[in-house]
C-alpha cells in the first residue's frame, strides 16, 4: 500500500532537497521534450504541435508533482489536474502508451539529476581514477526514502493517467454504444436514419446480411452455486467483443441479449459468416444457432422479421445447430404458410402419437441427415433398433423414409406438425429447454 506522504516533512541531503535540481520546471520540461522526441519511439511520430502542446504539458505537469512529493507538499490538487488534463488527451485521441512511455523516460532523467545531485559531495578519488562514495547514516537514510518515493510517484501519476483514459473511454464507448443501439433499432424499426447516421459517424450500407441469433444458457448458468445472471452477463460481453474483433474494431449494428438478438452486417464487408456464427460460439462458450436474410437497407424490417421466422422453424424443427440461409429452408417456410395443405400434412403423422419413441426417432434421423449410426448415437440404441423403428413407421403412416417420396412426406409432415403444437412449443422453451442438438 503507498504511504500517506501529503504531511511528510521533505526529504533532504546535507540539509538540501531532494527537490532542488528538478526546480526549474519549465527549462527541464523542454530539455525532457527534446529527449523524448529523440529516444521515444511513439513521441517521434506525433505532430509538432502535440509535442509542444501535450507532451510538453504532461512533462511539466508530472515534474511538478514530483517536486511537490519530494517537498513532502499536499499533492492531491495536483493529482486531480493530471487526471483533468489526461482526460483531454484521452478526448483529443493522445495515444495512452505515448503519455506513459513519456512519464517513464522522465523519470529515469529525473531520477538521475537527483541521484547525482545527491551524491556529488560524496565522491572520493582513490587509487588514481577510482572513485567511491562514502555517505553519512542520515543522508543514506533518505537517499533510500527518495528511491521508495519514485516508486510512489511513479504509481500516484500512472494511476492518475490510466483511471482518466478508463473513465474517458467508457464515457465514450457509452455515448457511440447508445447511438449505434439508437440507429440500428431505426433500421429494424424502418424509421429514417440520415440524422442518425451522421450524428453517430456511422456510413448506412445499400444492403445488409441480417441474421437472427439464438444463444443457449451457458452450463453454469444453471449451476445454484453461481450467479446465474452475472454469468450470462459474462457471456453477452464475450459475444460483443468476439463480434467488434471479427469486425476488425468497428462498432457492430446489433441488439443483442443474453439469449440472442439481431445483429446486421454490411453486405458489402467480406466476411464469412459461417466462421462468423462458429467464433461467436466459441466466445459464448455456448453453439449459437443462427438465420440469415439478405436485404436492401429499406427491407431490414421485413428481413429481420422473416430471419426470426426461419430461426424458429430452425428451433421446432429441431434441426443441428449453426447458420442457415433462407435457401436452406425454402420449402420448409412454404410448408408452414397456413392454410389446408398444412393442415392435412399435419396429420400424416397421428399414427405415430400413441408410439413417441418412433416419432422422436424420425425426427433425430431427418435431423441427422439419414445418417444411421449418429442417430442411433443420439437415441443410445442398436442400428437394427433403428432399421426397425424406421420400418414401423412406413407400416403406420403409409411413407417409407426409406425412400425419396416417403422421406419428402414424412418431412413435409414434420414441418407441419411443429405449427400445430405452438402451444407446447412455447412452453418448452419457457421452461429453458432447448430442442436443438449440437453439430456432430
Amino acid at each position: 500500500m503507498k504511504a500517506d506522504m501529503s504531511n511528510s516533512p521533505g526529504l533532504t541531503y546535507s540539509g538540501t532537497p531532494f527537490s532542488t535540481p528538478l526546480k526549474d520546471v519549465r527549462a527541464l520540461s523542454r530539455q525532457m521534450v527534446g529527449h523524448f522526441v529523440e529516444t521515444v519511439a511513439p513521441c517521434r511520430t506525433l505532430p509538432g504541435d502535440a509535442i509542444h502542446g501535450d507532451v510538453t504539458s504532461i512533462t511539466r505537469l508530472c515534474l511538478e508533482l514530483a517536486v511537490s512529493m519530494l517537498d513532502g507538499a499536499d499533492v492531491p490538487e495536483k493529482t486531480r489536474k493530471l487526471e483533468d488534463t489526461a482526460a483531454q488527451w484521452a478526448r483529443e485521441g493522445v495515444p495512452i502508451d505515448t503519455i506513459h512511455h513519456a512519464i517513464h523516460e522522465g523519470f529515469r532523467l529525473g531520477l538521475d539529476l537527483v541521484i547525482t545531485s545527491a551524491t556529488n559531495s560524496y565522491r572520493r578519488t582513490i587509487d588514481g581514477d577510482e572513485q567511491m562514495l562514502a555517505l553519512r547514516r542520515d543522508d543514506y537514510d533518505n537517499l533510500v526514502g527518495a528511491a521508495k518515493m519514485v516508486v510512489d510517484m511513479l504509481d500516484t501519476m500512472t494511476t492518475a493517467v490510466s483511471k482518466a483514459y478508463v473513465r474517458e473511454l467508457r464515457s465514450v464507448v457509452s455515448e457511440h454504444h447508445t447511438a449505434v443501439h439508437t440507429l440500428t433499432s431505426a433500421l429494424l424499426g424502418g424509421r429514417p436514419t440520415s440524422t442518425m447516421a451522421r450524428e453517430s459517424g456511422i456510413e448506412i450500407a445499400e444492403q445488409y446480411h441480417v441474421l437472427a441469433l439464438a444463444v443457449p444458457p451457458h452450463p453454469e448458468e444453471n449451476n445454484p452455486m453461481l450467479d446465474g445472471a452475472v454469468v450470462a452477463r459474462r457471456k453477452l460481453r464475450r459475444i460483443q467483443a468476439a463480434l467488434a474483433t471479427s469486425l476488425n474494431g468497428d462498432a457492430p449494428l446489433s441488439l443483442l441479449s443474453v439469449d440472442g438478438g439481431t445483429l446486421l452486417i454490411p453486405a458489402t464487408r467480406e466476411i464469412d459468416l459461417d466462421q462468423l456464427v462458429d467464433t461467436l460460439s466459441q466466445a459464448a462458450q455456448v453453439a449459437i444457432t443462427a438465420t440469415v436474410v439478405t436485404s436492401d437497407t429499406h427491407d431490414i424490417p421485413a428481413a429481420a422479421d422473416r430471419a426470426h421466422q426461419l430461426l424458429d422453424m430452425v428451433h421446432r424443427l429441431r434441426l443441428v445447430r449453426g447458420l442457415y440461409r433462407f435457401d436452406d429452408l425454402a420449402l420448409e417456410y412454404q410448408l408452414t404458410r397456413p392454410g389446408p395443405g398444412r393442415e392435412h400434412l399435419g396429420t400424416l403423422l397421428d399414427p405415430l402419437d400413441p408410439h413417441p419413441e418412433l416419432l422422436d426417432t424420425l425426427q433425430r434421423h431427418i435431423s441427422n441427415n439419414l445418417n444411421r449410426q449418429r442417430t442411433a448415437h443420439a437415441l443410445h440404441i442398436h442400428t437394427n433398433t433403428v432399421d426397425y423403428r424406421l420400418k414401423r413407421i412406413a407400416t403406420l403412416t403409409g411413407c417409407d423414409p426409406t425412400q425419396a417420396s416417403g422421406l419428402w412426406y414424412l418431412r413435409s409432415a414434420l414441418v407441419a406438425r411443429s405449427y400445430r403444437h405452438t402451444q407446447s412449443f412455447t412452453a418448452e422453451l419457457a421452461g429453458g429447454r432447448t430442442p436443438l442438438r449440437d453439430r456432430a
